[in-house]
């Protein structure tokens, strides 16, 4: 028994819009369905990850997901909800891209083993590439009028918005290029879904009455909403920008923080869409969030599940580690094990102060460290009283003696040494 794709979809609050005969034509046969992908980055954010997850939730129900890489449509630029025309690509940097994206997937989607419905990868720029205008127009453009294409709102939005520059004749050809991938890939590929956003709605539509008119075939269309945050502000931005997939962009520690983060009612939205978790373990986790929301059993299972999946275990594991740093209950130890970057993330915005490494190497007392070398402490005695109420810590151990000796052996990496002063103030201490 086939698992009910739109079904699942549906709990999972993942449906805005779904074609009549939808749920039917995917519950009688094994169907191929496609999801584009926009590749003017060689990482996808988090913004992807609605439609990523789509695409997993499709292979799950026993439906070959195909991921198509939009070479040829990222060289134009989509109109849909956007204000200004993108940048334009070359093909070297489209290629580069494509191929960051697929091992991204590769997390996701199973493109390599012998299921009967693997994930493909596709890029529409090997079909257009070759296609001449002259064909296209003759072949593509005569079977959608004007008419047709100027009552998207895509096209209708961007044509009364403020900005007075319009709309060019290349943006306005974007929607007739996407319904002719869609007519090539029910073609080549048997596709008969497109998944997308709700903002693609228009596009793929245009998909499906291509089919209808060139081939008088019956093709389908899925999209979700958009995702937003309670309070109402961009979901996947930070004040950084995007949270990216890719660690070289935002580490695994900074991407466990973005889903630990978010608000109750966000996490239990957000762990129906980007969990594969089922209906029971979710309302478990939902019940344990009411009875006890200080403990945040969603937000953690969320950040594990979805920096697992991204990132690794073991990457998962080194941000808690990294996390319990700031709340007093790690160690020594934990902090000599995580890396520098995430290190350096922990104490982000933290004072920090410039010591000798070679009056460290001959030895500093602790007193003479933390108010003549760094002003930790404004004088002598406060840090004397406060050592004596066990309120100082030197890389997490408590300071028991305020003139102990400390020397290069206490430097983490060999360049760092954290001071505490009670709970909550840090200090960084970064030998030179």
């Amino acid at each position: 028994m086939m698992m009910n794709f739109v079904e699942e979809l549906r709990w999972r609050g993942m449906i805005q819009d779904v074609m009549p005969g939808t749920e039917e034509q995917l519950m009688k046969e094994q169907t191929a369905g496609y999801l584009g992908i926009d590749p003017t980055a060689d990482s996808l954010h988090i913004g992807h990850l609605v439609g990523v997850m789509m695409l997993k939730h499709f292979q799950r129900a026993g439906h070959t997901p195909v991921a198509l890489v939009g070479g040829a449509t990222g060289m134009i630029g989509d109109p849909s909800m956007k204000s200004a025309e993108r940048n334009l690509l070359d093909e070297e940097t489209l290629r580069h891209n494509q191929e960051a994206i697929k091992i991204q997937l590769a997390k996701f989607l199973d493109f390599e083993s012998d299921i009967p419905n693997k994930a493909i990868l596709v890029n529409n720029y090997d079909w257009m590439k070759d296609y001449s205008f002259l064909n296209f127009i003759r072949d593509i453009g005569k079977h959608i009028t004007v008419n047709y294409m100027m009552a998207k709102d895509s096209v209708k939005k961007r044509l009364s918005g403020e900005s007075s520059e319009g709309m060019s004749f290349t943006e306005f050809s974007y929607q007739l290029m996407q319904g002719y991938d869609f007519l090539h890939l029910y073609r080549e590929k048997g596709c008969r879904l497109q998944l997308g956003g709700s903002d693609q709605w228009g596009n793929i539509t245009t998909g499906t009455e291509l089919i209808r008119r060139v081939e008088g075939g019956e093709a389908f269309a899925l999209v979700c909403p958009l995702i937003t945050k309670a309070d109402g502000g961009k979901f996947g931005k930070t004040e950084s920008g995007n949270v990216w997939l890719d660690r070289r962009y935002t580490s695994p520690y900074k991407f466990y923080q973005f889903w630990l983060n978010v608000s109750d009612t966000d996490a239990e939205k957000y762990i129906k869409i980007f969990t594969s978790l089922s209906k029971e373990e979710i309302e478990v986790l939902v019940a344990e969030q009411q009875s006890a929301p200080h403990l945040r059993p969603l937000q953690k299972k969320l950040a594990e599940e979805i920096t697992v999946m991204v990132h690794s275990r073991e990457d998962y594991n080194m941000a808690v580690d990294a996390s319990e740093i700031l709340f007093g209950k790690s160690t020594s130890q934990a902090l000599h094990a995580i890396d520098e970057e995430t290190f350096l993330q922990v104490f982000e915005g933290v004072p920090q102060f410039g010591i000798s490494k070679e009056k460290l190497a001959a030895g500093i007392k602790a007193v003479d460290l933390l108010t003549d070398d760094a002003a930790v402490f404004p004088s002598k005695g406060e840090m004397r009283k406060t050592v004596q109420a066990g309120g100082v810590m030197i890389n997490k151990e408590k300071l028991e003696i305020f003139d102990e000796q400390i020397d290069h052996s206490h430097l983490i990496g060999n360049k760092y040494i954290l001071a505490q002063r009670g709970k909550k103030n840090y200090f960084l201490l970064i030998a030179e």
